[in-house]
């Protein structure tokens, strides 16, 4: 793991280009930018970003390793989500306080509640998809945006009725701004009006917290809250070492958190998978044949493969909290240092064959820690990343079984940043038919004498 250190420091080479261009490459271009440089600098360099400054890219698994099993008094966050989230977001707390709310958060993610939860997102696919079109092309991303954003209200808020209907409303127009605005300089977060962006912002979240009070009342009033098994209630049931609860306050900004780490990411993609496996037809065949058979081990690997391969989070990203020793580099204190998915994912050191899309690398042989990293790693690994898995294993085994996929020969849909996410720039296109539909035909077919078809 990285050590503290006196030793002079040492940062590893990178571009000399003014730190507006590199910012502008990163942040329109960040695959094609940070590809670009590891061909150049190899796998760590240091580039100039604005808000971050210098920064220090790192792909080597030595290295990400090193950096993800250090202690949180030499590394801790560096994010501005916390600015959106609230001072009760674990994107907000460090050290042993980050420590202490994760142990609590890690229980309502595991064990027999994820079974519960199996059925709330298959209900959801199927309402979703009742409605999808057959036979003409359509987008499919937005489809996903609806079942993981219902699946968390429900599995997470604990939210039905009027309250799921307007937190449903509220959070697709709430969080993707707040995202956006917390990248800015903290100058530019400022209230105008309600009609400025940040006053968006904040007039959101007073909306928020009010249905989230409602939601608290509602549940403590429940004589059979025990028995719930949303985080909700799970958070207001838990309690530190000391006896003491989490404050309300806390709770919504943790529920908050959960959601905008899960809800776009997961049905970005999610709306990925579906582009691939529809340009892979002897994958999609095996895909269908083990659905209907009940398996689950090549679903499984498909999801890793797209996650290797299409990383919706294209890295992640710590702050050195005192001068530290990584591998051959001194990095200074209160220095961001990005472990980037892009590049470890698709180097040949670490992938045979990585720029083919083939998840058969992952059967039986699940991934490593420090060369598939979609979720981060270490104590700030994603605390959502089992529920994640398990949303986007149903969603698919529910479409597979529900739909054909029609298999395309087009060129891949090209990566388009939405922000937080990379998501196919044309949505994830599909074209399909209800296998029901398609069976009674082709029965229907069957049955019809020859000399009259």
């Amino acid at each position: 793991m990285a050590e503290a250190t006196t030793d002079p420091v040492r940062l590893p080479p990178g571009p000399a280009i003014p730190k507006l261009v590199q910012g502008i490459g990163f942040v329109t271009a960040r695959h094609r930018a940070v590809s670009a440089l590891q061909r150049r600098w190899g796998t760590a360099f240091t580039m100039k970003l604005p808000i971050l400054g210098p920064t220090v890219v790192i792909a080597d698994p030595v290295l990400i390793k090193d950096l993800f099993t250090s202690g949180n008094d030499l590394v801790g966050r560096a994010s501005n989500l916390g600015t959106v989230l609230g001072p009760g977001s674990t994107f907000s707390l460090d050290g042993t306080e980050h420590l202490r709310r994760r142990k609590l958060l890690v229980p309502p993610f595991h064990g027999r509640r994820m079974a519960g939860y199996e059925t709330i997102v298959e209900e959801e696919v199927l309402r979703e998809t009742a409605g999808w079109p057959q036979g003409r092309e359509f987008e499919t991303l937005q489809s996903m945006m609806r079942i993981t954003l219902n699946a968390i209200l429900r599995t997470v808020f604990g939210a039905q009725g009027s309250a799921l209907n307007q937190l449903a409303e509220l959070l697709p127009q709430w969080v993707p701004l707040a995202s956006r605005m917390a990248v800015l300089p903290p100058g530019l977060r400022r209230d105008l009006g309600p009609w400025s962006p940040w006053g968006r912002v904040a007039r959101y979240r007073n909306r928020y917290n009010d249905i989230i009070a409602s939601l608290i009342r509602e549940a403590r009033a429940d004589a059979a809250v025990e028995q719930r098994n949303d985080v909700l209630a799970l958070l207001l049931a838990a309690r530190y070492e000391d006896g003491s609860p989490i404050s309300d306050e806390h709770v919504g900004d943790e529920l908050l958190t959960l959601l905008a780490a899960g809800h776009e990411t997961t049905a970005t993609t999610l709306a990925w998978a579906v582009e691939r496996i529809r340009r892979h037809p002897r994958l999609l065949s095996r895909l269908v044949a083990e659905a209907d058979a009940g398996g689950s081990q090549l679903r499984q690997a498909t999801i890793w493969e797209v996650q290797r391969t299409r990383p919706v989070v294209e890295g992640t990203t710590r702050m050195t909290r005192t001068r530290i020793r990584l591998g051959q580099w001194v990095i200074p204190a209160h220095h961001a240092v990005v472990v980037s998915a892009t590049l470890v994912h698709g180097s040949e050191a670490n992938f045979v064959d990585a720029a083919t899309f083939n998840p058969d690398r992952f059967l039986h042989r699940p991934p490593d820690n420090y060369t598939w990293i979609p979720f981060g790693g270490g104590v700030r690994r994603c605390i959502g990343a089992a529920f994640a898995n398990m949303e986007m294993n149903v969603t698919l085994r529910t479409l597979l079984r529900e739909f054909e996929f029609a298999a395309t020969d087009r060129p891949a849909e090209r990566r388009h940043s939405r922000g937080i996410a990379t998501a196919p720039a044309k949505g994830g296109l599909a074209v399909v038919y209800r296998r029901t539909t398609r069976a009674a035909r082709q029965a229907d077919a069957d049955a019809t004498p020859v000399g009259n078809r």
